[in-house]
């Protein structure tokens, strides 16, 4: 299988990554539609390296569009064997991101939007030892019943969803949030009002402090996001 690649943005400081950020793109997007976040946390992240890889399969009849795993319907079923035909694809990529930049799973953070997310949560809570952090965007938790059983690490988790969000309904966040809880993990969470199926300045910002806090080592959950 041909390794997974995307866009990249190397450290503002100019030094050698000592953290590493991926983001996991949604259904049909690609690493260009995440990696323009990095211009937004960068300067507070300066010895970060961020990388966006494209998911390993094309969406038919949409050149530029990849997808994680093909899906029509939020159907439970279908998101969990998708979720777990991808995951190795995403295992692989993380050990070799570590191995390029010699780095420790605990210096490396996954975030996610929408289907990216979904895989975020999947992979990443499924390694050990665990990731600095998960970030997800609008998404959702896969096998949530399998979970309890299959959790190897529990890295701090944030969620943030909008609440006119017609693709993925804000329920899913609460139901993910439901399954984190019931594995013995738990997480943080943000509605961004208003907001439909994208990435608010809210929601930017209180992700560039979450990836701050888990990658500086010194983690600390916010009580404010967890009722906001």
């Amino acid at each position: 299988m041909t390794p997974l690649d995307g866009p990249r943005q190397p450290p503002l400081s100019g030094g050698r990554p000592r953290k590493l950020v991926v983001l996991l793109h949604g259904y049909g997007a690609n690493g260009e539609d995440l990696i323009g976040l990095a211009g937004h946390w960068a300067r507070d992240l300066p010895d970060v390296q961020f990388v966006a890889p494209n998911a390993p399969d094309p969406v038919p009849g949409h050149p530029s569009g990849y997808q994680w795993f093909p899906i029509a319907r939020l159907d439970p079923a279908l998101m969990e064997s998708g979720a777990r035909s991808a995951a190795p694809a995403v295992d692989r990529f993380l050990d070799q991101e570590m191995a390029r930049y010699s780095l420790a799973p605990a210096d490396i953070a996954l975030v996610g939007f929408s289907q990216g997310t979904m895989m975020a949560l999947h992979a990443g809570l499924r390694r050990s030892p665990g990731l600095a952090g998960i970030l997800g965007y609008s998404g959702a938790l896969a096998a949530k019943e399998a979970l309890k059983g299959e959790i190897k690490s529990k890295p701090p988790v944030l969620m943030v969803h909008g609440d006119r969000d017609d693709v993925l309904p804000a329920g899913l966040m609460f139901d993910a949030l439901d399954g984190l809880a019931a594995a013995g993990a738990g997480g943080e969470w943000h509605i961004s009002p208003g907001v439909p199926h994208g990435i608010a300045p809210d929601g930017l910002e209180l992700g560039g402090r979450f990836l701050s806090r888990v990658l500086s080592g010194r983690y600390a959950a916010a009580p404010s996001l967890a009722a906001s």
